[in-house]
């Protein structure tokens, strides 16, 4: 039997960003609402769905011997855990997301001091009271189940809540007083499996073609011919990556230049090149950039 590397993928808010991340990194995995076992087109990896919130626990434990899951979960379970890497990316966008403080629009609440005594409903139980702890806060911390934005002010006085960009909190007519911490979506790895040769190599495989694909965002390749005597005039247009390929052509008058740009500055740049010189401007596609 060969060996196999169990993985957990995200189940519920991140499941569908981690599947297209996979997709564009070279891997397919197909989910099923009936299913908890998703496939993926690797004989050497098995998927299993797990929820962000148990995930660290379930690595922790040798259950699993790699998972993606949010820092912040891997910080309240307080998981003794492997990052094999960040992966900044979230449900709704490629970014980092803030777990916050937050209260009322009317509350007399300006600073985490001001909630001595107080009560605060979370899902983020322990990383709060941490947080309180820091601070020589002594408040009630209550685990709350869902919907924690419509608790404050009948059933708490403050929430710490997760959010992107703060536009569910600003509807439910609350306003952030502190941030706790931000945090990003990570790949982890049980301690034995990351000390496992095999496993090491496999997972050191995933990062590199995860990176890549995450480093591919917003990018696209850039392809064009130019004179030898117009080249400098069209490297002074390009903002490269790094520096451009130049490679020489059958005509040694033309050269050929391949570089990779930021996507929004294609449009501003194409017509600059052509001004510059440039010939036969090709626009691609970008999966990976492996650095």
């Amino acid at each position: 039997m060969s060996a196999k590397l169990k993985l957990g993928i995200p189940k519920g808010s991140l499941e569908s960003a981690t599947v297209d991340l996979f997709r564009r990194a070279g891997f397919t995995i197909s989910t099923s609402s009936r299913s908890y076992f998703p496939s993926i087109d690797d004989p050497e990896i098995e998927c299993m769905l797990i929820r962000a919130q148990e995930m660290a626990r379930y690595v922790e434990d040798g259950i699993l011997d790699a998972g993606l899951t949010g820092l912040d979960w891997v910080a309240e379970n307080d998981a003794d855990v492997q990052v094999v890497c960040n992966l900044v990316y979230s449900k709704q966008s490629f970014g980092k997301v803030r777990w916050v403080l937050a209260v009322p629009e009317a509350s007399p609440f300006h600073s985490v001091k001001d909630l001595e005594g107080r009560i605060i409903a979370t899902e983020l139980v322990g990383a709060t009271r941490r947080y309180l702890e820091r601070n020589g806060v002594h408040a009630k911390v209550e685990f709350s189940w869902g919907a924690t934005e419509v608790k404050p002010p009948v059933l708490a006085d403050a929430i710490v809540e997760v959010t992107e960009t703060g536009s569910s909190l600003r509807a439910n007519k609350l306003r952030i007083i502190e941030t706790l911490f931000e945090s990003n979506t990570q790949l982890i790895a049980n301690q034995a499996s990351w000390a496992d040769a095999w496993k090491r190599r496999k997972l050191e495989d995933i990062r590199m073609l995860l990176e890549g694909a995450m480093g591919a965002l917003g990018k696209v390749g850039l392809m064009l011919n130019v004179k030898a005597a117009d080249l400098e005039k069209v490297l002074a247009v390009l903002p490269a990556l790094k520096n451009p390929t130049i490679s020489n052509l059958s005509d040694g008058e033309w050269v050929a230049v391949n570089t990779i740009l930021e996507e929004v500055t294609v449009r501003i740049i194409i017509p600059r090149l052509k001004e510059a010189g440039a010939q036969g401007i090709v626009e691609y596609p970008l999966n990976k950039v492996v650095m």
